[in-house]
């Protein structure tokens, strides 16, 4: 199919348009910072909708996934004689790489797709344009709280969700299989670093809480104003930001563990 170069300078520069918009919008919040946490109730409200209703599908996820971990860990580490590394391969794992990326994937599938409605509906409400209305910035009492509530929630999830993980691969590991306990937990003490495993993994659960969050706001306070304008954006929110995540977990990974 050949383009006209006027299509493709229309496309080219609506992406563009779209880029800044989202920048503009993205330096707002940020700069909304000590105001939002001035009237902290408005994000304590917002931590509570958003950590706590996603708790569950983390705990629950962070739980099996331990269990499939310390199965395939043990069956592979077997082979070489190692199986008491069990313990190591399941910490590191869910530390590094499976603990933020996973429960960032479903913070962005229960908790982004819910802000993207959210906000959706009250364009298509139009209470944001009420609240111009009555001088009441939207961005600032709407957006900004939920936006930082994001950012706090998410490492306390991928917390949540490695630590669940650890739980699992114990039981799979020394309760069911039989590897020795004490093996188990020295392995992973000495095999686990605070600074380049555990901090790295927290500076991924944050990154990643700020761009799942700012997609879904992002997508909700610009998506058209109708029924299926707010369902198109609830789809993009999970497609855009799950995209996201997995890009940015390659970007920062080759950045933390290459030198």
């Amino acid at each position: 199919m050949n383009l006209h170069p006027s299509e493709v300078g229309y496309a080219t520069r609506g992406t563009l348009a779209d880029l800044g918009y989202g920048g503009r919008l993205f330096v707002r919040l940020v700069g909304l910072l000590p105001k939002t946490f001035k009237r902290f109730s408005l994000v304590a409200d917002q931590i509570h909708f958003l950590g706590n209703y996603s708790l569950a599908i983390i705990a629950v996820s962070g739980l099996f996934v331990g269990f499939v971990l310390g199965l395939q860990g043990y069956y592979i580490l077997d082979r070489f004689g190692s199986s008491e590394a069990v313990g190591q391969l399941v910490a590191l794992a869910l530390v590094r790489e499976l603990g933020p990326v996973i429960a960032a994937l479903l913070f962005a599938g229960r908790a982004g797709t819910s802000l993207t409605a959210e906000i959706g509906l009250m364009k298509a409400g139009e209470q944001l344009a009420a609240m111009e209305m009555m001088a009441v910035d939207p961005i600032a009492r709407v957006l900004a709280p939920r936006f930082w509530a994001g950012v706090i929630v998410m490492p306390l999830l991928a917390a949540v969700f490695s630590a669940l993980g650890v739980i699992g691969g114990w039981v799979i590991g020394v309760m069911l299989i039989g590897v020795d306990e004490g093996a188990f937990w020295s392995q992973m003490q000495n095999g686990v670093s605070v600074f380049s495993d555990i901090g790295n993994g927290v500076i991924k659960s944050v990154v990643f809480g700020i761009t799942v969050t700012f997609v879904a706001l992002l997508q909700g306070y610009d998506c058209q104003p109708t029924p299926e304008g707010v369902s198109r954006a609830t789809t993009r929110t999970v497609v855009v930001a799950s995209l996201a995540v997995l890009g940015l977990d390659f970007v920062l990974t080759a950045l933390m563990f290459s030198v």
